[in-house]
Protein backbone atom coordinates (compact mmCIF):
# COMPACT_ATOMS: atom_id res chain seq x y z
CA UNK A 1 0.00 0.00 0.00
CA UNK A 2 1.41 3.57 -0.98
CA UNK A 3 0.37 6.76 0.15
CA UNK A 4 -0.54 7.02 -3.32
CA UNK A 5 -3.47 5.37 -2.33
CA UNK A 6 -4.66 7.58 -0.03
CA UNK A 7 -6.10 11.47 0.28
CA UNK A 8 -4.35 13.93 2.51
CA UNK A 9 -6.52 15.73 5.06
CA UNK A 10 -5.26 19.22 4.87
CA UNK A 11 -4.23 19.73 8.68
CA UNK A 12 -1.35 20.68 10.13
CA UNK A 13 1.49 18.61 10.25
CA UNK A 14 2.66 16.98 13.34
CA UNK A 15 -0.24 18.37 15.11
CA UNK A 16 1.60 17.97 18.63
CA UNK A 17 0.37 21.63 19.00
CA UNK A 18 -2.99 23.83 17.48
CA UNK A 19 -2.42 27.08 16.59
CA UNK A 20 -5.26 29.63 16.90
CA UNK A 21 -6.00 31.87 14.36
CA UNK A 22 -6.82 35.88 14.86
CA UNK A 23 -10.50 35.23 14.91
CA UNK A 24 -9.70 32.83 18.00
CA UNK A 25 -8.07 35.50 19.89
CA UNK A 26 -10.95 38.02 19.32
CA UNK A 27 -13.26 38.85 21.97
CA UNK A 28 -16.03 37.53 19.24
CA UNK A 29 -14.56 34.07 19.51
CA UNK A 30 -18.17 32.00 20.11
CA UNK A 31 -19.31 30.27 23.02
CA UNK A 32 -20.00 26.57 22.82
CA UNK A 33 -22.73 24.37 24.18
CA UNK A 34 -22.36 20.60 23.48
CA UNK A 35 -25.18 18.35 24.58
CA UNK A 36 -24.77 14.80 24.66
CA UNK A 37 -27.51 11.96 24.99
CA UNK A 38 -26.47 8.57 25.78
CA UNK A 39 -28.35 5.38 23.51
CA UNK A 40 -30.35 7.72 22.24
CA UNK A 41 -31.05 6.46 18.32
CA UNK A 42 -31.64 9.34 15.51
CA UNK A 43 -35.13 9.09 15.21
CA UNK A 44 -36.42 9.44 18.47
CA UNK A 45 -36.32 12.92 18.19
CA UNK A 46 -39.84 15.37 16.47
CA UNK A 47 -37.70 16.83 14.17
CA UNK A 48 -36.57 13.40 12.80
CA UNK A 49 -40.19 12.61 11.88
CA UNK A 50 -41.22 11.00 15.34
CA UNK A 51 -44.82 11.91 15.39
CA UNK A 52 -44.90 10.74 19.11
CA UNK A 53 -41.93 11.95 21.49
CA UNK A 54 -42.48 15.48 22.31
CA UNK A 55 -38.76 17.73 21.89
CA UNK A 56 -40.49 20.91 21.29
CA UNK A 57 -36.90 22.38 22.24
CA UNK A 58 -34.66 20.33 20.50
CA UNK A 59 -37.17 20.58 17.40
CA UNK A 60 -36.82 24.36 17.53
CA UNK A 61 -32.88 24.01 17.76
CA UNK A 62 -33.22 22.20 14.61
CA UNK A 63 -35.56 24.47 12.81
CA UNK A 64 -32.88 27.51 13.71
CA UNK A 65 -29.70 25.17 12.79
CA UNK A 66 -28.83 22.24 10.51
CA UNK A 67 -29.98 18.39 11.25
CA UNK A 68 -27.84 15.84 9.93
CA UNK A 69 -30.26 13.02 9.35
CA UNK A 70 -27.07 10.65 8.19
CA UNK A 71 -25.18 10.68 11.24
CA UNK A 72 -23.55 7.40 12.34
CA UNK A 73 -21.24 6.66 15.29
CA UNK A 74 -17.71 4.79 14.39
CA UNK A 75 -18.31 2.47 17.45
CA UNK A 76 -21.40 1.80 19.07
CA UNK A 77 -20.46 1.31 22.66
CA UNK A 78 -20.64 4.67 25.61
CA UNK A 79 -17.13 4.41 26.30
CA UNK A 80 -15.66 3.96 23.19
CA UNK A 81 -17.66 6.44 21.01
CA UNK A 82 -17.31 8.96 24.08
CA UNK A 83 -13.61 8.36 23.54
CA UNK A 84 -14.13 9.24 19.95
CA UNK A 85 -15.82 12.45 20.37
CA UNK A 86 -13.06 14.59 22.53
CA UNK A 87 -10.20 12.87 20.52
CA UNK A 88 -12.22 12.89 16.90
CA UNK A 89 -10.18 9.78 16.12
CA UNK A 90 -11.71 5.91 15.95
CA UNK A 91 -11.20 2.97 17.97
CA UNK A 92 -8.38 1.50 16.82
CA UNK A 93 -6.22 4.96 17.38
CA UNK A 94 -7.16 6.05 20.87
CA UNK A 95 -8.01 2.58 22.00
CA UNK A 96 -10.35 3.26 24.34
CA UNK A 97 -12.18 -0.19 23.62
CA UNK A 98 -13.42 -1.31 27.79
CA UNK A 99 -14.58 0.49 30.51
CA UNK A 100 -11.63 0.55 32.27
CA UNK A 101 -9.06 2.03 29.48
CA UNK A 102 -8.36 5.79 30.35
CA UNK A 103 -7.59 7.87 27.36
CA UNK A 104 -3.38 8.60 28.04
CA UNK A 105 -2.50 12.60 28.83
CA UNK A 106 -0.87 12.98 25.98
CA UNK A 107 -3.78 12.65 24.15
CA UNK A 108 -6.35 13.97 26.31
CA UNK A 109 -4.05 17.03 25.75
CA UNK A 110 -5.20 17.06 22.02
CA UNK A 111 -8.72 16.66 23.13
CA UNK A 112 -10.90 19.28 21.99
CA UNK A 113 -11.58 20.52 25.87
CA UNK A 114 -7.69 20.25 26.30
CA UNK A 115 -7.62 22.78 23.17
CA UNK A 116 -10.04 24.96 24.10
CA UNK A 117 -8.65 25.57 27.54
CA UNK A 118 -5.08 26.15 26.39
CA UNK A 119 -6.51 28.97 23.69
CA UNK A 120 -8.19 31.20 26.68
CA UNK A 121 -11.75 29.31 26.62
CA UNK A 122 -13.47 28.65 29.91
CA UNK A 123 -13.86 24.98 30.14
CA UNK A 124 -17.09 22.70 31.62
CA UNK A 125 -17.88 19.24 31.61
CA UNK A 126 -21.03 17.94 33.46
CA UNK A 127 -22.21 14.36 34.31
CA UNK A 128 -20.94 11.04 32.19
CA UNK A 129 -17.36 10.81 31.54
CA UNK A 130 -17.58 7.47 30.38
CA UNK A 131 -13.97 6.27 29.74
CA UNK A 132 -11.56 4.65 32.37
CA UNK A 133 -9.00 6.19 34.73
CA UNK A 134 -9.35 8.89 36.82
CA UNK A 135 -11.31 11.89 36.14
CA UNK A 136 -10.24 14.68 34.58
CA UNK A 137 -11.37 17.49 36.75
CA UNK A 138 -8.53 18.76 37.29
CA UNK A 139 -8.67 19.91 33.28
CA UNK A 140 -11.56 21.54 33.34
CA UNK A 141 -12.91 25.13 35.27
CA UNK A 142 -15.86 23.23 35.89
CA UNK A 143 -16.26 20.20 36.82
CA UNK A 144 -19.57 17.80 37.60
CA UNK A 145 -18.68 14.59 35.75
CA UNK A 146 -19.13 10.94 37.62
CA UNK A 147 -17.64 7.88 37.14
CA UNK A 148 -19.10 4.98 35.54
CA UNK A 149 -23.04 4.89 34.53
CA UNK A 150 -24.17 7.12 37.50
CA UNK A 151 -27.45 6.62 38.84
CA UNK A 152 -30.95 8.65 38.22
CA UNK A 153 -32.18 8.82 41.52
CA UNK A 154 -29.88 11.43 43.29
CA UNK A 155 -30.31 12.61 46.89
CA UNK A 156 -29.72 16.41 47.39
CA UNK A 157 -30.04 17.70 50.96
CA UNK A 158 -32.30 15.26 51.82
CA UNK A 159 -34.46 15.20 48.75
CA UNK A 160 -34.93 13.27 45.90
CA UNK A 161 -33.65 14.93 42.24
CA UNK A 162 -33.56 12.91 39.20
CA UNK A 163 -30.13 12.81 37.35
CA UNK A 164 -30.91 14.83 34.10
CA UNK A 165 -32.51 17.71 36.06
CA UNK A 166 -29.33 17.94 38.46
CA UNK A 167 -27.81 18.05 35.51
CA UNK A 168 -29.75 21.09 33.79
CA UNK A 169 -29.15 23.05 37.52
CA UNK A 170 -25.28 22.38 37.38
CA UNK A 171 -25.09 23.91 33.72
CA UNK A 172 -27.85 26.61 34.39
CA UNK A 173 -24.83 27.42 37.22
CA UNK A 174 -22.10 27.19 34.75
CA UNK A 175 -23.89 29.36 32.59
CA UNK A 176 -25.12 32.03 34.44
CA UNK A 177 -21.49 32.34 35.90
CA UNK A 178 -20.00 33.25 32.07
CA UNK A 179 -19.27 36.12 31.00
CA UNK A 180 -19.48 37.83 27.43
CA UNK A 181 -15.68 38.95 27.71
CA UNK A 182 -14.32 35.20 28.18
CA UNK A 183 -15.51 32.74 25.79
CA UNK A 184 -16.69 28.84 27.03
CA UNK A 185 -17.52 25.30 26.20
CA UNK A 186 -20.10 23.78 28.38
CA UNK A 187 -20.19 19.64 27.48
CA UNK A 188 -23.15 18.19 28.77
CA UNK A 189 -23.06 14.25 29.12
CA UNK A 190 -26.27 13.19 29.85
CA UNK A 191 -26.91 9.59 31.31
CA UNK A 192 -30.39 9.80 29.63
CA UNK A 193 -32.14 7.82 27.67
CA UNK A 194 -29.42 4.77 29.04
CA UNK A 195 -31.54 2.00 30.73
CA UNK A 196 -30.61 1.81 34.88
CA UNK A 197 -28.50 -1.04 34.47
CA UNK A 198 -29.27 -2.39 37.95
CA UNK A 199 -33.36 -2.46 37.29
CA UNK A 200 -34.78 -5.26 36.61
CA UNK A 201 -38.28 -4.60 35.84
CA UNK A 202 -38.59 -2.83 32.40
CA UNK A 203 -40.40 0.05 34.03
CA UNK A 204 -37.99 0.73 36.60
CA UNK A 205 -35.14 0.38 33.71
CA UNK A 206 -36.09 3.49 31.96
CA UNK A 207 -36.10 5.07 35.43
CA UNK A 208 -37.68 8.38 34.38
CA UNK A 209 -38.53 11.48 36.48
CA UNK A 210 -41.90 11.19 38.07
CA UNK A 211 -44.00 13.92 36.96
CA UNK A 212 -43.41 12.26 33.49
CA UNK A 213 -45.51 9.50 34.63
CA UNK A 214 -48.62 10.38 32.19
CA UNK A 215 -46.90 11.31 29.51
CA UNK A 216 -47.58 8.88 26.46
CA UNK A 217 -49.78 6.90 28.26
CA UNK A 218 -52.73 7.56 26.28
CA UNK A 219 -50.83 6.44 22.96
CA UNK A 220 -49.68 3.25 21.82
CA UNK A 221 -46.25 3.25 20.39
CA UNK A 222 -45.75 1.13 17.18
CA UNK A 223 -43.86 -1.96 16.61
CA UNK A 224 -41.34 -2.01 14.34
CA UNK A 225 -41.86 -4.31 10.99
CA UNK A 226 -38.45 -6.17 12.16
CA UNK A 227 -40.00 -7.13 15.59
CA UNK A 228 -41.33 -10.05 14.06
CA UNK A 229 -39.42 -13.57 14.86
CA UNK A 230 -38.29 -14.49 11.73
CA UNK A 231 -35.92 -12.13 11.86
CA UNK A 232 -34.81 -13.59 14.97
CA UNK A 233 -34.40 -16.85 13.63
CA UNK A 234 -32.22 -15.35 10.52
CA UNK A 235 -29.71 -14.67 13.03
CA UNK A 236 -26.77 -16.62 13.72
CA UNK A 237 -26.67 -18.08 17.00
CA UNK A 238 -23.81 -16.46 18.44
CA UNK A 239 -26.03 -13.06 18.06
CA UNK A 240 -29.37 -15.05 18.84
CA UNK A 241 -27.63 -15.64 22.40
CA UNK A 242 -26.17 -12.42 22.86
CA UNK A 243 -26.51 -9.72 25.30
CA UNK A 244 -28.72 -7.76 23.24
CA UNK A 245 -31.15 -10.51 23.04
CA UNK A 246 -31.02 -10.98 26.48
CA UNK A 247 -31.60 -7.33 27.30
CA UNK A 248 -35.09 -7.48 25.08
CA UNK A 249 -36.20 -10.59 27.04
CA UNK A 250 -36.00 -8.24 30.58
CA UNK A 251 -36.89 -5.22 28.43
CA UNK A 252 -39.59 -5.67 25.81
CA UNK A 253 -40.52 -9.31 25.35
CA UNK A 254 -44.20 -8.73 25.72
CA UNK A 255 -46.22 -6.19 24.35
CA UNK A 256 -46.91 -4.61 27.83
CA UNK A 257 -42.75 -4.43 28.87
CA UNK A 258 -42.61 -3.24 24.96
CA UNK A 259 -45.34 -0.47 25.28
CA UNK A 260 -43.53 0.23 28.93
CA UNK A 261 -39.96 0.36 27.86
CA UNK A 262 -40.59 2.09 24.79
CA UNK A 263 -42.33 4.95 26.92
CA UNK A 264 -40.02 5.07 29.62
CA UNK A 265 -37.27 5.74 26.85
CA UNK A 266 -39.30 8.64 25.46
CA UNK A 267 -40.13 10.33 28.50
CA UNK A 268 -35.92 9.95 29.24
CA UNK A 269 -35.36 11.81 25.99
CA UNK A 270 -38.15 14.24 27.30
CA UNK A 271 -36.54 14.93 29.86
CA UNK A 272 -33.10 15.87 28.67
CA UNK A 273 -35.43 18.19 25.84
CA UNK A 274 -36.24 19.84 29.08
CA UNK A 275 -32.86 20.21 30.70
CA UNK A 276 -31.59 21.79 26.75
CA UNK A 277 -34.95 24.06 27.21
CA UNK A 278 -33.50 25.98 30.53
CA UNK A 279 -29.61 25.84 29.22
CA UNK A 280 -30.92 28.00 26.33
CA UNK A 281 -33.21 30.16 28.56
CA UNK A 282 -30.01 30.90 30.89
CA UNK A 283 -27.69 32.31 27.32
CA UNK A 284 -31.07 34.29 26.42
CA UNK A 285 -31.15 36.08 30.23
CA UNK A 286 -27.57 36.62 29.99
CA UNK A 287 -27.71 37.80 26.66
CA UNK A 288 -25.42 34.82 25.15
CA UNK A 289 -27.16 32.89 22.88
CA UNK A 290 -26.40 34.99 19.86
CA UNK A 291 -23.24 33.83 20.22
CA UNK A 292 -23.14 30.17 21.51
CA UNK A 293 -23.00 27.52 19.17
CA UNK A 294 -25.30 24.17 20.21
CA UNK A 295 -24.51 21.17 19.47
CA UNK A 296 -26.87 17.94 20.49
CA UNK A 297 -26.00 14.47 19.55
CA UNK A 298 -25.84 10.83 20.74
CA UNK A 299 -22.84 8.29 21.33
CA UNK A 300 -25.01 5.90 19.92
CA UNK A 301 -27.89 4.82 18.91
CA UNK A 302 -30.20 2.41 20.69
CA UNK A 303 -32.56 -1.29 19.52
CA UNK A 304 -35.82 -0.87 20.07
CA UNK A 305 -37.20 -4.44 19.58
CA UNK A 306 -36.21 -5.07 16.34
CA UNK A 307 -34.85 -8.90 15.65
CA UNK A 308 -35.64 -8.82 19.17
CA UNK A 309 -32.46 -6.84 20.59
CA UNK A 310 -32.27 -4.47 22.50
CA UNK A 311 -29.24 -2.47 23.49
CA UNK A 312 -26.82 -1.40 20.49
CA UNK A 313 -23.44 -2.84 20.14
CA UNK A 314 -24.20 -4.09 16.35
CA UNK A 315 -23.66 -2.40 13.05
CA UNK A 316 -27.28 -2.75 12.12
CA UNK A 317 -28.70 1.13 11.23
CA UNK A 318 -30.77 1.75 14.57
CA UNK A 319 -27.81 1.08 16.92
CA UNK A 320 -25.14 2.80 14.92
CA UNK A 321 -27.71 6.20 13.26
CA UNK A 322 -27.63 8.81 15.45
CA UNK A 323 -29.04 12.51 15.99
CA UNK A 324 -26.58 15.44 15.03
CA UNK A 325 -28.33 18.92 15.51
CA UNK A 326 -25.88 22.05 14.87
CA UNK A 327 -26.76 25.55 15.99
CA UNK A 328 -24.87 28.14 14.61
CA UNK A 329 -26.07 32.30 15.03
CA UNK A 330 -23.63 33.13 12.61
CA UNK A 331 -25.37 31.18 9.74
CA UNK A 332 -27.72 33.31 7.24
CA UNK A 333 -30.98 32.93 7.98
CA UNK A 334 -31.25 31.22 4.34
CA UNK A 335 -29.07 28.43 6.13
CA UNK A 336 -31.10 27.73 8.81
CA UNK A 337 -33.97 25.12 9.39
CA UNK A 338 -31.92 22.91 6.37
CA UNK A 339 -31.57 18.90 6.76
CA UNK A 340 -28.35 17.53 4.98
CA UNK A 341 -27.83 13.69 4.16
CA UNK A 342 -23.90 14.30 4.10
CA UNK A 343 -22.26 11.00 6.18
CA UNK A 344 -21.20 12.97 9.20
CA UNK A 345 -19.71 10.84 12.24
CA UNK A 346 -19.03 11.18 15.77
CA UNK A 347 -14.96 11.91 14.98
CA UNK A 348 -16.11 14.88 13.72
CA UNK A 349 -17.51 16.75 16.63
CA UNK A 350 -13.81 17.79 18.28
CA UNK A 351 -12.38 19.35 14.70
CA UNK A 352 -15.85 21.02 14.32
CA UNK A 353 -15.86 22.68 17.52
CA UNK A 354 -11.86 23.45 17.04
CA UNK A 355 -12.63 24.85 13.91
CA UNK A 356 -15.52 27.05 15.18
CA UNK A 357 -13.30 28.69 17.91
CA UNK A 358 -10.54 29.24 15.19
CA UNK A 359 -8.10 26.51 16.47
CA UNK A 360 -6.49 24.12 13.54
CA UNK A 361 -7.68 20.66 14.54
CA UNK A 362 -4.15 18.44 15.35
CA UNK A 363 -3.31 16.12 12.36
CA UNK A 364 -4.27 13.19 14.07
CA UNK A 365 -7.38 14.16 14.50
CA UNK A 366 -10.12 11.41 11.78
CA UNK A 367 -13.17 13.58 11.51
CA UNK A 368 -13.91 16.60 9.87
CA UNK A 369 -15.24 19.99 10.69
CA UNK A 370 -19.07 20.12 9.62
CA UNK A 371 -18.86 23.78 8.84
CA UNK A 372 -18.93 23.51 5.18
CA UNK A 373 -21.94 21.31 5.54
CA UNK A 374 -23.81 23.89 7.46
CA UNK A 375 -22.96 26.47 4.82
CA UNK A 376 -24.55 24.35 1.70
CA UNK A 377 -20.90 22.95 0.74
CA UNK A 378 -20.42 19.45 -0.10
CA UNK A 379 -17.81 19.34 -2.37
CA UNK A 380 -15.10 16.18 -1.78
CA UNK A 381 -16.85 15.39 1.45
CA UNK A 382 -17.01 11.28 2.74
CA UNK A 383 -18.63 8.54 0.94
CA UNK A 384 -17.68 5.57 3.07
CA UNK A 385 -16.68 5.25 6.62
CA UNK A 386 -15.22 2.31 8.95
CA UNK A 387 -17.02 0.59 11.99
CA UNK A 388 -15.66 -1.57 14.57
CA UNK A 389 -16.51 -2.74 17.41
CA UNK A 390 -13.95 -4.31 19.86
CA UNK A 391 -15.30 -4.44 22.89
CA UNK A 392 -14.57 -7.65 25.44
CA UNK A 393 -17.54 -9.35 26.22
CA UNK A 394 -18.11 -12.81 26.51
CA UNK A 395 -22.23 -12.32 24.34
CA UNK A 396 -21.13 -9.15 22.69
CA UNK A 397 -19.41 -10.39 19.22
CA UNK A 398 -16.67 -8.80 17.94
CA UNK A 399 -17.39 -6.95 13.97
CA UNK A 400 -15.84 -4.32 12.04
CA UNK A 401 -17.30 -3.19 8.79
CA UNK A 402 -17.88 -0.47 6.41
CA UNK A 403 -20.51 1.24 4.68
CA UNK A 404 -20.86 3.54 2.55
CA UNK A 405 -23.85 5.65 0.36
CA UNK A 406 -25.39 2.32 -0.57
CA UNK A 407 -23.93 -0.56 0.70
CA UNK A 408 -23.05 -2.06 4.23
CA UNK A 409 -20.38 -4.66 4.95
CA UNK A 410 -20.29 -6.54 8.44
CA UNK A 411 -17.86 -8.59 9.56
CA UNK A 412 -17.43 -10.23 12.94
CA UNK A 413 -13.80 -11.19 13.09
CA UNK A 414 -14.14 -13.67 15.60
CA UNK A 415 -16.79 -15.73 14.54
CA UNK A 416 -15.72 -19.55 13.15
CA UNK A 417 -16.87 -20.32 10.75
CA UNK A 418 -16.50 -16.66 9.60
CA UNK A 419 -20.16 -14.90 9.61
CA UNK A 420 -20.60 -11.25 7.18
CA UNK A 421 -22.99 -9.25 6.53
CA UNK A 422 -24.24 -7.42 3.14
CA UNK A 423 -27.13 -5.26 2.77
CA UNK A 424 -28.02 -3.08 -0.30
CA UNK A 425 -29.57 -0.06 1.74
CA UNK A 426 -30.98 1.82 -1.21
CA UNK A 427 -33.28 -1.30 -1.46
CA UNK A 428 -33.04 -2.66 1.73
CA UNK A 429 -33.11 -0.05 4.39
CA UNK A 430 -34.12 -1.78 6.93
CA UNK A 431 -31.63 -4.79 6.10
CA UNK A 432 -34.06 -7.59 5.86
CA UNK A 433 -32.08 -9.50 3.14
CA UNK A 434 -28.48 -10.79 4.17
CA UNK A 435 -26.69 -10.56 0.44
CA UNK A 436 -23.41 -12.01 1.79
CA UNK A 437 -25.43 -15.37 2.08
CA UNK A 438 -27.46 -15.20 -1.27
CA UNK A 439 -24.39 -15.90 -3.30
CA UNK A 440 -25.92 -13.25 -6.28
CA UNK A 441 -23.61 -10.60 -5.13
CA UNK A 442 -20.24 -12.01 -4.70
CA UNK A 443 -18.49 -9.60 -6.52
CA UNK A 444 -20.11 -6.43 -4.51
CA UNK A 445 -19.20 -8.96 -1.30
CA UNK A 446 -15.57 -9.05 -2.40
CA UNK A 447 -15.42 -5.19 -3.41
CA UNK A 448 -16.69 -4.31 0.11
CA UNK A 449 -14.07 -6.62 1.78
CA UNK A 450 -10.65 -5.02 -0.02
CA UNK A 451 -12.46 -2.11 1.46
CA UNK A 452 -12.72 -3.05 4.95
CA UNK A 453 -9.03 -4.43 4.27
CA UNK A 454 -7.67 -1.22 3.01
CA UNK A 455 -9.15 0.72 5.95
CA UNK A 456 -7.78 -1.89 8.66
CA UNK A 457 -4.72 -1.61 7.43
CA UNK A 458 -4.41 2.30 7.13
CA UNK A 459 -5.59 2.48 11.03
CA UNK A 460 -3.35 0.22 12.04
CA UNK A 461 -0.13 1.23 10.26
CA UNK A 462 -0.91 4.50 11.64
CA UNK A 463 2.09 5.82 13.88
CA UNK A 464 1.41 7.94 17.23
CA UNK A 465 2.07 11.91 16.14
CA UNK A 466 1.70 10.87 12.31
CA UNK A 467 -1.07 12.99 10.58
CA UNK A 468 -3.80 10.27 9.85
CA UNK A 469 -4.30 9.44 5.88
CA UNK A 470 -7.99 8.60 5.20
CA UNK A 471 -8.64 5.63 2.65
CA UNK A 472 -9.78 6.97 -0.67
CA UNK A 473 -13.03 5.87 -1.22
Amino acid sequence: MTHGTFTRRRLLAGGAAASVSGFAQSAKRPNILFLLADDQRADALGCMGNGIIRTPVLDRLAADGVTFYNNFCATAICMTSRASILTGQHEKIHGVSGFQRALPAETFAQTYPALLRKAGYRTGFIGKYGIGGKLPAAEFDYFKGFAGQGKYEQVIDGKTVHLTDLMGDQAVEFLDGSSARQPFCLSVSFKAPHVQDEGRDPFSRFHYAPRFEALYGDQTIPVPKTAAARYYDAMPAFIQKSEGHRRWQMEMSTPEDYQKSVKGYYRLITGIDEAAGRMLDSLTRRGLRDNTIVIYTADNGFFLGERELSGKWLMHEESIRTPLIVRDPRLAGGLRGKRRGDMTLNIDIAPTILRAAGIEPPAVMQGRDLAPLTRGQASGWRREFYYSHLFEHATIPKSEGIRDERWKYVRYIESDPLYEELYDLRSDPQETRNLARAGSHDDRLKAMRERWKTWRAALESWKPGAPWIEPRA
